[in-house]
């Protein structure tokens, strides 16, 4: 008999990627199928292991993609054919979900689960917008209420005037049944000039949020055409709203920033333009795999005594170079009294992760520095290996052969095109939310033109901004104007620029 799987119940937290729990990630990653909702971030996605099997099976204002009862059946079928799953959920899945009701079903089935508890949007989006739900100057109670509930029904399930009576009221899911719910708190007592505050896409770089009072709420969210999903916040403690708004002020609060590089080299840029409030999209056109054949790299490694330079221009080059090390049975050993050059700090801390240090760092990071560098050598005679991409810049290798090296280029590894649908980018610039198409290499530009076409014309308004001149230098060629560059080649620096252009 085939062995049962298990059921993770996760909650993956109101939206922003970076309140996902530890515990909710680790089950995330361990699953090999994974069912989510329409709330569900897609960034957390990317934790997902690889070969996994991602069934969207959300629903959105009200048009479920599978009903309740199939969706049960179907994670019972996947648990019991052995597989571990995942069911993701938008915020907490005990907290105004199916969580509980689709425990209950694991349960009678025998499926061993587990619910990992997310943070749930009730706490977390007043907080993003700068609501604490209770503060000691203001109250010290506070009531969760479903907004769901259907006005036309004889009678409601919702005791209005205890409910009136609490310090701070917080409705999920309530804009559809704004009028309705404020005319119910009015009408049991609430005083009509009783702040109140919808926040919508809540802390996600889309957060918009309204303030009024009771009197004119409705009016305000009518006027400005609000819609789901928002959170509908009433108390007094919306008045510190004034003071304590702190997510909506970040630098680069809901601006659009496009990530061309692979998705599994974005992290540390994704991370820093989410700190600063960006709405992060991912649209990598280029992806990394290795060469044809590693012939030229092997005669290399196989002969590493040799040598008494390795460059490396890029962590790629360190990466796929080490790991083909590897393979052919060696290891940081055989680089004894080998020296070594790395362009760039992240290229530099990808090599000094083996423990070995980095003997020369040019003071700018392009080609031509490394060059002044080696001028500073005593380098005729000298064997030189450089692993690299298949495509790339001879800038070094003509240089240091002219300076009396020998040099050795060997491919480490190949970039090629994503095969990215330019719809989807097409679709974002279209509802105005891209700002700025951010370039990290010359073929992240080559390949963002192959995949969006010759013919590309891009809003006025949407900036490019490239991380160094040789990127910018490419850019320009396909016909690209470069708007924003830092003066530090880093990614790190391109969001310092990026930051100094939109705060001009």
């Amino acid at each position: 008999m085939e062995k049962i799987g298990k059921i993770y119940i996760i909650g993956a937290g109101p939206g922003d990627p970076g309140l996902m729990t530890v515990r909710g990630l680790q089950c995330l990653q361990e699953a090999n199928v994974v069912l989510y909702d329409y709330l569900v971030s897609s960034e957390l996605l990317n934790h997902t292991a690889e070969n996994a099997r991602l069934i969207y099976v959300g629903k959105k204002g009200g048009n479920h993609t599978i009903p309740q009862d199939k969706l049960s059946e179907l994670l019972v079928k996947e648990a019991k054919s052995g597989n571990v799953v995942a069911r993701l959920k938008g915020g907490d899945p005990f907290i105004f979900g199916r969580g509980g009701e689709e425990a209950e079903m694991f349960s009678k089935e025998g499926i061993p689960f587990e619910v990992v508890p997310g943070v749930t949007s009730a706490v977390a989006v007043p907080a993003y917008a700068g609501i604490p739900l209770t503060h000691r100057d203001y109250t010290s109670t506070v009531a969760f209420i479903t907004g769901h509930e259907d006005p036309t029904k004889g009678k409601s399930d919702i005791d209005w005037e205890r409910i009136s009576a609490i310090g701070t009221v917080v409705f999920l899911m309530g804009v559809k049944n704004l009028r309705h719910i404020v005319e119910n708190l009015v009408g049991s007592g609430r005083d009509a000039e009783t702040p109140a505050a919808l926040i919508r896409w809540g802390t996600t770089a889309d957060q918009e949020t309204l303030t009024g009072t009771l009197r004119n709420i409705v009016e305000i969210a009518e006027e400005k055409n609000f819609s789901p999903p928002a959170i509908f916040v009433v108390g007094e403690v919306v008045k510190l709203r004034e003071s304590l708004n702190w997510f909506e002020k970040k630098p680069l609060f809901g601006k659009g920033i496009v990530i061309t590089r692979p998705v599994e080299q974005a992290g540390e840029f994704a991370d820093i333009l989410h700190r600063a409030g960006a709405r992060v999209i991912y649209f990598p056109t280029i992806k990394i795999v290795p060469p044809e054949n590693f012939d030229d790299l092997d005669r290399a490694i196989e002969n590493i005594e040799k040598y008494h330079w390795i460059v490396f221009t890029s962590v790629n080059g360190v990466k796929f170079f080490f790991k083909r090390l590897d393979d052919l049975n060696k290891d940081i050993r055989d680089l004894k009294g080998i020296r070594i050059c790395a362009i760039g700090p992240a290229t530099s801390a990808a090599v000094e992760n083996y423990g070995i240090r980095i003997d020369i760092i040019p003071d700018d990071y392009t080609s031509e520095a490394v060059l002044e560098k080696f001028k500073e050598q005593k380098i005729r005679d000298k064997n030189f290996l450089l692993p690299r991409a298949e495509i790339a810049s001879d800038v070094i290798p003509e240089g240091l052969s002219k300076l009396g090296g020998n040099v050795d280029v060997a491919v480490a590894y190949r970039t090629v095109s994503s095969g990215r649908d330019k719809l989807e980018l097409y679709d974002l610039i279209g509802q105005t939310k891209v700002d700025v198409i951010t370039f990290t290499s010359p073929s992240t530009a080559n390949n963002f033109l192959n995949i969006m076409g010759e013919d590309i014309h891009l809003p006025e308004n949407i900036k490019t901004a490239c991380i160094g001149p040789v990127t910018a230098a490419t850019a320009e060629k396909l016909g690209f104007k470069t708007d924003i560059m830092p003066e530090t080649y880093t990614v790190s620096g391109l969001v310092d620029a990026l930051i100094e252009a939109f705060r001009l």
